[in-house]
């Protein structure tokens, strides 16, 4: 079993900067590819970026290209998001999850981390 913990959140002015955290604790996340999701109140659950176990492919969606850079230190079982010219709208939970099951495809199979709170203010 695996536990995945987030950490860094924060609230920060709109321009400003946060890194968040994802470590793994019970076993090591080995060659699973890793993502970052969102979820604003009263919305649904949006993905971020995601990053192969090697680190050679990485991905990340519209909204937050040119601002988020995933990134990973498998030695340390870790998964970063840093975040920059942050704006109001990217105000969410951020959750972690690797993708242990069916390649591509991220849901309830897969491990999920509690999210930590992320609040831009304008």
């Amino acid at each position: 079993q695996v536990q995945l913990v987030e950490s860094g959140g924060g609230l920060v002015q709109a321009g400003g900067s946060l890194r968040l955290s994802c470590a793994a604790s019970g076993r090591t996340f080995g060659s699973y590819t890793m993502g970052w999701f969102r979820q604003a109140p009263g919305k649904e659950r949006e993905f971020v970026a995601s990053i192969t176990w090697s680190g050679n492919s990485r991905y990340a969606t519209d909204s937050v290209k040119g601002r988020f850079t995933i990134s990973r230190d498998n030695a340390k079982n870790t998964v970063y998001l840093q975040m920059n010219s942050l704006k109001p709208e990217d105000t969410a939970v951020y959750y972690c999850a690797a993708d242990r099951v069916v390649a591509g495809v991220w849901d309830e199979s897969d491990y999920w981390g509690q999210g930590t709170q992320v609040t831009v203010s304008s």
